[in-house]
């Protein structure tokens, strides 16, 4: 039977128990600020992208074309990161992973002109590549790096980690690579990997559970065919892979924000730089709002919010472009990624209290692979329909079609919401 502990408070002071797990937990603390400035990093590097490829290109299409090298490589290799952080030391593979995407940051300072896109391009989805080493391990780690009773505050912070530094960074990025270049926004990225790396290296808590040695070790192929066994054994995990799959389409239409900044607001790097920042605000506090949902003795309230909440996310960006000011249109991006982050947090939450650990990262790795896939499909088509009908056009209408898409998943996922509705619905094991 789990404990009050096991479960979290009845009514989380949600603040205090994030702020309680940093101060006792050394481990997770080092984890946590690690992530913090490798996110940062990340958007000092996207607003300097985004701004210098529009200006040499002047396309919507090549802009949203640096989103899917960010993301595609990707999803590619989640189906090996997944397996690797079943297998390997997740410690000792995060630390080399962000090793190698520092020194891949160093790589764009080889860029200044329209014939070194190329070099950009290739830079940007190897950085891609690597990441999808580092992250399933990452969240696979999150588990054991905290007691059972500390999971839903761990996973509020690591949800709002991406959006505190998408917050500073983009805000910051933007100002930084207008007052001194480009230059600048490489070099905190790189600086960035290393420093989280190095912060890795001090972090002593198992990252893993401990493997009995006769445990085998299946093959890419082979472990990839278990985590979709494992998900059609709980078709729970199977319809959350559904979730994330409109998720995905969704968020598409973020490659079209420098688009927007500059074309219709006018605003250039700065207003790139303002939007990813109220879009970090929004996914900061998501997670937070979000916290008193997350109950694992109630998993059909935890998978009823995640179906509904990317309809919020998918109508808030497509009112988004019809907000008379740059300054409204980023308070329209804030609610919309207040939806994000709290669906990132229920999504994550879910996997890590149902999944057994050997599996954990597989599990990761193809959520990872699902959602960029539709990310990258959506960044082209988004950049693409921006050049024949514009950008509001296409934004409004993503924002309908995820919407449609959300209650159709509803209407198909009545089985798996009734076998939740149980408080002590069975959690499948594998054997």
């Amino acid at each position: 039977m789990e404990t009050a502990h096991e479960i979290g408070p009845s009514r989380p002071h949600v603040w205090r128990e994030a702020w309680s797990l940093l101060r006792r937990n050394r481990d997770f603390r080092l984890f946590y600020i690690g992530n913090l400035i490798s996110f940062a990093g990340d958007w000092f590097l996207v607003v300097a992208l985004s701004g210098l490829v529009l200006r040499l290109t002047h396309s919507s299409l090549l802009v949203s074309a640096v989103f899917v090298a960010f993301n595609l490589p990707y999803g590619i290799v989640s189906f090996v990161g997944g397996p690797l952080a079943d297998r390997l030391d997740r410690r000792k593979l995060m630390i080399v992973t962000n090793a190698v995407m520092g020194l891949l940051a160093m790589g764009f300072f080889l860029v200044h002109g329209r014939s070194d896109l190329w070099l950009l391009y290739t830079l940007t989805a190897s950085i891609s590549g690597v990441s999808a080493l580092f992250e399933p391990a990452a969240s696979a780690a999150v588990p054991n790096l905290v007691d059972p009773g500390d999971l839903p505050a761990a996973n509020v912070l690591a949800g709002s980690a991406w959006g505190t530094m998408m917050a500073v960074g983009a805000g910051i990025g933007g100002l930084v690579v207008t007052a001194f270049g480009n230059d600048a926004g490489y070099l905190v990225d790189a600086l960035s990997f290393f420093v989280a790396g190095l912060l890795l290296v001090w972090v002593r808590r198992p990252t893993s559970e401990v493997r009995e040695p006769h445990e085998t070790h299946p093959g890419i192929v082979e472990a990839t065919r278990e985590a979709v066994r494992y998900s059609r054994e709980d078709r729970h995990v199977l319809a959350l892979f559904g979730v994330r799959v409109g998720v995905g389409f969704a968020i598409g239409v973020v490659a079209l924000l420098p688009v927007l900044a500059r074309t219709v607001y006018h605003a250039g790097n700065r207003g790139t730089g303002l939007l990813f920042a109220f879009r970090g605000v929004g996914s900061l506090v998501g997670p937070f709002l979000i916290r008193p949902v997350i109950r694992r003795e109630d998993r059909r309230r935890l998978f009823t919010a995640a179906i509904w909440i990317p309809a919020v996310f998918a109508v808030g960006y497509g009112v988004l472009p019809w907000m008379p000011g740059i300054y409204l249109a980023g308070v329209a991006a804030m609610v919309a990624q207040f939806a994000a982050g709290a669906q990132w947090t229920l999504v994550t939450y879910s996997y890590q209290s149902t999944v057994p650990d050997r599996i954990l990262g597989r599990v990761f790795g193809f959520d990872g692979a699902l959602i960029t896939f539709t990310f990258s499909v959506s960044n082209a088509l988004c950049g693409w329909l921006a050049g024949l009908f514009g950008v509001r056009a296409v934004m409004a209408g993503i924002g309908a079609a995820v919407a449609a898409y959300c209650a159709l998943l509803w209407l198909l996922t009545r089985h798996v919401r009734r076998s939740l509705s149980s408080p002590r619905s069975p959690i499948p094991t594998l054997p």
